[in-house]
């Protein structure tokens, strides 16, 4: 009998190590058919689980009341499965390089676990090679079993995208590949369970590894092409949705839009790409411009900002900049690898201490991540400036009413600044009120 049909069955069962944004999507989609143990290091993440509450927002409160998935973060209970979804991020350093700390270290917790007979199946985004090369020694050795022949292992990357309700785990076609054609045939079995969109069978692990910083790696260079224009239009005198929206007045525009680039995918993956291309002797030269341009948007903003305090007349240090947006995008609480964090550190170079709106993000990580201390909107009533940079709905869905409640009420309106980095705002209304108005 195979694991898919013993899943099926109950008779034996899946772990998933990593209830984060991507690991607990997948635990609570499985667990509707299957037994399912949930494993995280976090202890208080298990806790806020075990209470019912989804920090992540991405599954809702009464997903995780309802669901059937076993919380733990006692790594013996891995012991109890037999089909492992490692789904724990994989950051970079300081420096830009890979930081596969958090996959080896889940690796190691796994093969100290495994049991003869697993298949294990690596979500997290690394490099073409790394699962092969890294992860399977690491199993061989902390397990004493032996791969090919004790376990199998397979690499399915997971293209969740935070924050979307529309394209989610079942919507989405699911890559998945595997170093043996049983395990493949067993792990495409599986996923097609909760995937509805089906799957993909890659020619090898490498292949899917390389699909995954690939596919991330192309949104990030076409969003710097992007970039780039707006930078040059800037200094043109011209504005870039307005040529945005007429160039996708044809037919095979690809509708991308200038931005920051954050967050754990598209800001991070390419380096991944980048850092093993050079371990080979090629020096990227797309990937890695693409890369220089997005990560300088931040400080662009920021110096946009400094300069439309100076030309109507105001201090940069004594004004009061309020920033509109934490996270890395809308309608999520993740503030990792955020590039808003650019603009505040920018500005505090100028010893301006921006105060910071998100009802999104969290207190807690927002001060630990940032050091900044999260206002509500509701108190915030002595603007300078106003900085949309993440279009949540509570900023898109702000009346031009509420807006001007925001400022100074002593304000002239040619001396109120509104920078629109995502392009949410309705540019004539407050064009037309004489405000002094950017957008990216």
């Amino acid at each position: 009998m195979s694991t898919y049909e013993k899943l099926l069955n109950k008779q034996e069962k899946m772990s998933i190590i990593g209830l984060g944004y991507v690991g607990m999507p997948i635990g609570i989609a499985f667990a509707e058919h299957l037994d399912v143990i949930g494993f995280d290091i976090n202890e208080d993440k298990i806790n806020q689980y075990k209470e019912g509450i989804d920090a992540t927002l991405e599954v809702g409160d009464q997903a995780i009341q309802e669901t059937t998935l076993k919380f733990t973060n006692d790594a013996a209970q891995l012991q109890e499965a037999s089909f492992h979804i490692v789904a724990v991020p994989t950051p970079i350093n300081q420096d830009k390089t890979p930081d596969l700390n958090p996959v080896e270290s889940a690796t190691r917790t796994l093969g100290k676990n495994l049991t003869k007979g697993s298949i294990v199946v690596y979500e997290s985004t690394v490099y073409p090679g790394v699962t092969e090369d890294i992860c399977i020694p690491i199993l061989e050795e902390e397990s004493g079993l032996e791969h090919g022949k004790d376990f199998a292992v397979g690499y399915s990357p997971e293209r969740i995208n935070p924050g979307d309700k529309i394209n989610t785990l079942e919507t989405i076609v699911k890559i998945v590949s595997a170093t043996t054609d049983e395990a493949l045939e067993d792990i495409a079995s599986i996923y097609e369970i909760v995937v509805k969109a089906g799957v993909h069978k890659a020619s090898s692990m490498k292949v899917a590894e390389a699909a995954k910083v690939v596919e991330n790696s192309q949104r990030d260079i076409n969003i710097a092409f992007m970039n780039e224009l707006a930078l040059v239009f800037d200094r043109m005198g011209i504005d870039s949705k307005d040529v945005i929206d007429a160039m996708n007045t044809k037919w095979n525009a690809l509708g991308f839009t200038p931005g920051l680039v954050g967050g754990h995918c598209i800001g991070v993956d390419p380096y991944y790409f980048v850092y093993e291309a050079e371990n080979l002797g090629y020096h990227s030269q797309i990937i890695k411009a693409g890369r220089q341009i997005n990560d300088s948007m931040g400080e662009y903003v920021a110096d946009k900002i400094i300069k439309e305090l100076v030309s109507t007349g105001k201090t940069p240090v004594e004004a009061n900049v309020v920033i509109l947006g934490l996270t890395f995008k809308e309608s999520t609480p993740d503030v990792r690898n955020s590039k808003v964090e650019d603009i505040i550190n920018r500005l505090r170079e100028y010893n301006i201490e921006p105060t910071i709106v998100d009802p999104w993000a969290d207190v807690a990580e927002a001060k630990r991540e940032y050091d900044v201390e999260l206002t509500e909107l509701k108190d915030v009533k002595e603007a300078d400036s106003l900085v949309f940079t993440v279009g949540h709905p509570e900023f898109k869905d702000l009346s031009f009413a509420e807006t001007e409640e925001l400022f100074k009420q002593d304000l002239d309106n040619k001396d109120r600044i509104v920078i629109d980095v995502k392009s949410i705002l309705d540019k004539e209304q407050y064009v037309s009120k004489g405000y002094s108005f950017w957008r990216l």
